[in-house]
């Protein structure tokens, strides 16, 4: 069975980072899931972006409600108050891992998910970088091929492979790009 994985909003912030995480989902390797609560703290963050207008933001919204076949998690609210995390803000995302019965939390922030307060749910708190290596390492083939998604689509400008990997790089995804060079 596909394990379910549910996104946080930082992890989901950089483009190319963002565009990989939902390509390895549709490629069927895991079942991301997110809550509107999620996309609510993406939309803030990216509203600091001069760029990310917010007709723009409601269509990544639109898309990336598309993009996955049942993504949204819902009435994961009741569970919240029971919760205990360093960041009282955090425990809607915990809430929803547990409602949703996914398996890891992708998420910037381990800290704010201790293996102490996750594990009981038979959920672990990876970083993007470590999840998708842990995915490079089972199925390398299949996120190299959605890295060269990301690549074919972005036409205007063109990039390149690298230049893609590098993008991933910068944005923490060291060890996956370092991994994707098959060098």
């Amino acid at each position: 069975m596909t394990p379910i994985v549910v996104y946080d909003a930082c992890a989901l912030y950089g483009n190319t980072v963002r565009d990989l995480l939902i390509r390895v989902g549709r490629a069927r390797l895991v079942q991301p899931r997110w809550t509107h609560q999620i996309l609510d703290e993406l939309d803030r963050a990216l509203a600091k972006r001069p760029a990310a207008t917010e007709a723009k933001r409601k269509r990544l919204r639109a898309l990336m409600l598309q993009a996955v076949a049942d993504c949204l998690i819902v009435d994961f609210e009741p569970l919240i108050e029971g919760l205990k995390l360093p960041d009282a803000d955090d425990r809607h995302v915990l809430a929803a891992a547990i409602k949703g019965g996914a398996e890891v939390i992708v998420t910037s922030n381990l800290v704010d998910f201790p293996a102490d307060v996750l594990g009981p749910w038979g959920i672990v708190a990876k970083s993007p970088d470590e999840f998708l290596l842990d995915l490079v390492d089972v199925a390398d083939r299949v996120v190299f091929s959605c890295v060269q998604q990301i690549v074919d689509q972005r036409v205007n400008p063109p990039e390149t492979l690298d230049e893609v990997l590098k993008q991933l790089e910068r944005s923490g995804l060291v060890e996956t790009a370092a991994a994707l060079r098959f060098d």
